[in-house]
């Protein structure tokens, strides 16, 4: 595994195991999170994902994400709003420490998200075609993002690195989406924090030949551009957090099968 590739998806997969479509018992998702945890790929884990009102079910000394207003201090929930001038109420209310993802319309400004300690949280994908936003749209998000210095993390449809056609379920009926890809989504992010214009992240999202990326020890290539490891580190630490995934071993093992791990 090279460097850049490290830097770019290092802590990157928050486990969400009990969420579709995968809808995994708690005691399951416990289970495959302490395995992860000690796991060979457990450089590329992040944190597990509960509701609130399941808090007291998981090991205190573990990582992890409350959804929904939290009973106590943690440190990070993450909430629903419509338009982001909602999150700062939300925010005065929550204890000391705690940082806030607030989910938001595709269509929505995360500029007033700026200054404080709200973070953005913006879905691609779902159980259905339809859930899956434009590459169009989701740069203009990931755009506003980054004009405004205000850090986000995905959810939802990111099991695999680069965008493909997928099931959108574990069922075998399922209908298929395009997906967007992870790597991609990362990328095109580090792109637009740097700089980049909005066209250039719009066709690293729609990339869908995983030999476009060349990872290296001190960077990344692809489509004319060039990212140093330090480059990628920045944004990762100060922008692109981290994206949810009901599966683990998915976006893994395709990166095995890639070859990249």
């Amino acid at each position: 595994m090279t460097e850049a590739l490290r830097t770019l998806l290092a802590g990157s997969i928050d486990y969400a195991g009990l969420f579709p479509p995968a809808s995994l018992e708690m005691a399951e998702a416990a289970r495959n999170y302490e395995a992860y945890r000690s796991g060979p790929h457990s450089w590329a884990l992040g944190r597990f994902i509960l509701p609130s009102a399941r808090l007291n079910e998981v090991d205190p000394d573990w990582s992890y994400v409350v959804l929904g207003m939290p009973p106590r201090a943690v440190p990070v929930c993450e909430l629903k709003v419509e338009r982001a001038a909602e999150a700062a109420p939300i925010v005065a209310m929550l204890p000391e420490g705690v940082t806030a993802y607030f989910e938001l319309p595709i269509d929505a400004d995360p500029a007033p998200l700026a200054d404080g300690r709200g973070r953005a949280k913006v879905r691609t994908g779902g159980l259905v075609p339809e859930a899956f936003p434009a590459p169009a749209d989701l740069v203009r998000f990931l755009y506003r993002c980054a004009k405004a210095r205000v850090p986000f993390k995905a959810t939802a449809g990111l099991h695999h690195p680069i965008r493909s056609m997928q099931r959108c379920t574990y069922e075998p009926d399922s209908p298929v989406a395009l997906m967007h890809g992870f790597v991609n989504v990362f990328l095109a992010a580090s792109l637009l924090w740097h700089g980049a214009r909005a066209g250039d992240a719009v066709a690293t999202l729609e990339e869908e030949s995983p030999g476009e990326f060349r990872f290296d020890d001190e960077g990344v290539a692809w489509h004319g551009h060039r990212l140093s490891v330090d480059q990628l580190r920045e944004a990762r630490e100060r922008f692109a957090m981290s994206f949810g995934s009901c599966s683990f071993e998915e976006p893994t093992g395709d990166l095995q099968r890639l070859g990249w791990l």
